[in-house]
């Protein structure tokens, strides 16, 4: 059994969700510690802990530990099944980070699956719905599994009430790619999302957002939410490339003004765009999982988060791989995963 120290590196969720994934996959079990033990609320919360509900399900695993709070776990997976499962966070936690979790357990499973979670679909600190739809699951699409998403109702902060329906059809095993170029530009658009709020909110974030990259009319679009319980405000800029279509996220919250908060949302845009790198900081972290599942792949990304580099520590515990990371003399970073040399 792995010893995990969930205090290592960024020491986030984010460690004990890489472990849940590769646990099932590779039939591995471990226990660890210190979860999120340098939070502000220790433990595990709603979002973590319907997370380990899942993986629970998924692989028929036994778990010690399960509850809000516990800063520690014990998982032993059993097989991965395959069917229709039913989740809900029950607040606004992030449905796509539950979804994160275990669905490279359903990408290689004996047979197609449909998930249907409950909770945040736009929430600060975790991937959007329209990351999951337009970035990540395209990606995943180059290995060979078909995962379809459809966002059926928002989930803003702090009621969560949002609602997406995910559809996987599995493969036999995974395989790796390179991406290493974006292809021509072929167009950058920006929305921005109210619930209960006033449109103007939206528009005067478009107008900053359209002034500094140049956008047209038909490259913005102001959009009202409704049947939600929750206030919300989020902006999206789409770039989109021939290989790939990256998503910044901002996210309103009160005592900053519209222009302020758009200004956040032209932030990592900007870093990306001022790159020729494909993957975006996010992405980077996310893709190092499923392509060392596979066996191996390259990418070239802006500079990586502290956040992947305790994703690929953790990867390295439980598949032999090698992940080496490298700066590029154009300032982007390579990252090549491949067999663990003997």
């Amino acid at each position: 059994m792995l010893e995990i120290d969930g205090a290592k590196g960024e020491g986030g969720g984010q460690v004990l969700r890489t472990a849940l994934s590769l646990s099932m996959v590779t039939g591995t079990p471990f226990r660890i510690s210190n979860i999120r033990v340098n939070r502000e609320n220790p433990g595990m919360m709603a979002q973590h802990l319907t997370a380990v509900k899942a993986a629970k399900a998924v692989s028929n695993a036994k778990v010690e530990g399960m509850r809000e709070g516990s800063t520690e776990l014990t998982f032993e997976p059993g097989v991965i099944g395959n069917g229709r499962y039913f989740y809900s966070v029950g607040t606004a936690g992030s449905t796509s980070l539950v979804l994160q979790t275990i669905l490279p357990a359903l990408m290689l499973a004996p047979g197609p699956s449909e998930i249907t979670l409950e909770g945040g679909t736009h929430n600060p600190f975790a991937p959007p719905y329209d990351f999951l739809a337009l970035t990540y699951l395209p990606a995943l699409a180059r290995m060979g599994p078909v995962v379809q998403a459809t966002l059926e109702r928002h989930g803003f902060y702090p009621a969560g009430g949002g609602r997406m329906k995910v559809d996987v059809q599995p493969v036999e095993e995974l395989q790796g790619f390179e991406l290493l170029e974006r292809g021509d530009h072929v167009r950058t658009r920006a929305r921005a999302l109210v619930s209960n709020l006033s449109m103007t909110f939206a528009i005067r974030e478009l107008d900053i957002i359209a002034q500094k990259l140049g956008l047209g009319a038909g490259d913005i679009h102001p959009e009202s939410i409704t049947g939600n319980d929750s206030a919300g405000n989020v902006v999206c800029i789409e770039v989109e490339h021939e290989q790939i279509t990256e998503v910044f996220t901002a996210f309103g919250r009160r005592g900053i003004t519209p222009e302020e908060f758009a200004e956040e949302a032209l932030t990592e845009s900007r870093e990306y765009l001022a790159s020729t790198a494909p993957v975006g900081r996010y992405l980077c972290d996310q893709l190092m999982l499923p392509l060392a599942l596979a066996g191996g792949g390259r990418f070239r990304t802006v500079k990586p988060t502290r956040h992947a580099v305790t994703n690929a520590e953790v990867i390295r515990m439980f598949l032999p791989v090698d992940i080496q990371i490298a700066k590029l003399d154009d300032g982007s970073f390579e990252v090549a995963i491949g067999p663990q040399s003997s």
